[in-house]
């Protein structure tokens, strides 16, 4: 049962709804354009701010439905920590899209909001709170991903921090080349297009 029940939250996060929604948008194909990365960011840059936000909103909602789904038939934290790290991973390395896909930040934030539900309001305003200050959108992704994790430890299950610490190092590693863009003073900043 377990396994069919992170097989479910896998498949879920692998949906590539930004993909999509750049598709339905004008864009043909997402990963051939911009920075390449099949997420919202990337989907508003290319797309427009209104495919961007939907994106976003998507991504978010296939993680609270894998986290929820498995939180329903499973008892305890740990099947539904292990689910919500699955549907972030499925978002990464999507089966639909020859395991090419994004960097987990939305899928994350919607897929550990059920469980840590304060820590990820937490998480949420510090990645606001830097991305509007810096205005950019990736410094604000691993400041949010960083207090998740934080956060997580003091408000929330076990074994649900340790798996928003798990994703979040994934998701830091992710944005490497962000970084190192950052450090030379290349990143793209909010409000600039593809």
């Amino acid at each position: 049962m377990a396994a069919l029940l992170l097989a479910a939250a896998y498949l879920l996060g692998s949906i590539p709804f930004s993909y999509l929604v750049a598709r339905q948008f004008g864009v043909a194909d997402v990963r051939s354009v911009g920075s390449g990365n099949v997420g919202a960011t990337n989907v508003m840059r290319s797309a427009g701010k209104t495919a961007g936000i939907l994106a976003f909103l998507l991504d978010a909602s296939k993680g609270a439905v894998a986290a929820l789904l498995v939180q329903r038939f499973s008892t305890g934290s740990t099947l539904p920590a292990l689910a919500a790290a699955t549907a972030v991973v499925g978002h990464m390395y999507p089966v639909w899209l020859g395991f090419r896909g994004g960097k987990g930040v939305a899928t994350g934030c919607g897929a550990f909001l059920p469980l840590v539900p304060l820590a990820s309001a937490v998480a949420f305003a510090v990645f606001a709170v830097v991305a509007a200050v810096s205005r950019y959108v990736s410094l604000g992704s691993v400041a949010g991903t960083v207090a998740l994790a934080v956060t997580a430890f003091a408000l929330g299950p076990p074994a649900v921090a340790w798996s928003a610490t798990a994703i979040g190092a994934l998701v830091i590693v992710k944005h490497r080349a962000n970084l190192e863009r950052l450090v030379r003073g290349t990143e793209s900043r909010v409000g600039r297009r593809a």
